[in-house]
């Protein structure tokens, strides 16, 4: 949505805000790095814009009591789990900005295996791999786990950001928005002759 196609104060309010006096279309590109077409494509329904902005403001409230750490680990685990490089790489940013170390960070797509989460830390990446990859489905003893560490309005505030944002992760790769706007990654290779004869190739464990 080009600025000067648009009346809608929300679209006009983000565009100042991120843009300052540029069309966005014409001249993308925000102050973090990113291309900023994800602003452009909603500003197209003006008032899902607006719904999406409000969720944005009500995750940042200070009358939220899930701390923010675990907050921001469940926004980065959603995204990587959803595949969507965009909502990982943003909010591995919000993560560096509220002091989290580049060891934390780069271990959140091997969580599992990493010593540096502690426990309150794993449950919730646990949970949000329940709520990314199993739709929901949540085992009894995991959930068990959370509730030692959060109470109940704060599982609710983690469960309702989380879904927002594997909401966010689908939708910015089915629109090729943002840092998700690549080719698909799984597709036949051929091989050099050009035909589709299968090819051994080497992987991660040495041959024997």
């Amino acid at each position: 949505m080009p600025r000067a196609e648009t009346e809608a104060p929300i679209v006009q309010t983000m565009y100042e805000l991120l843009f300052e006096d540029r069309d966005p279309v014409a001249e993308p590109g925000t102050s973090d790095g990113t291309p900023g077409d994800w602003w452009t494509v909603f500003a197209l329904v003006p008032d899902i814009l607006e719904h999406s902005v409000r969720g944005f403001r009500l995750y940042q409230s200070p009358r939220r009591l899930l701390p923010p750490i675990l907050r921001e680990l469940a926004q980065a685990r959603v995204g990587w789990a959803a595949g969507s490089q965009f909502v990982f790489s943003q909010h591995c940013k919000s993560l560096r900005g509220i002091g989290v170390t580049e060891e934390r960070i780069t271990a959140i797509p091997n969580w599992v295996v990493a010593s540096c989460f502690d426990d309150a830390e794993r449950a919730v990446l646990g949970y949000t791999d329940c709520l990314a990859l199993d739709h929901g489905r949540v085992p009894d003893r995991l959930f068990d786990a959370l509730r030692r560490h959060l109470s109940d309005e704060q599982i609710l505030e983690l469960t309702y950001i989380t879904a927002l944002y594997l909401q966010h992760a689908v939708m910015s790769r089915a629109l090729r928005t943002e840092f998700d706007d690549r080719p698909e990654p799984v597709e036949e290779v051929m091989n050099p002759s050009g035909d589709n004869a299968a090819v051994r190739r080497p992987g991660r464990l040495s041959p024997t």
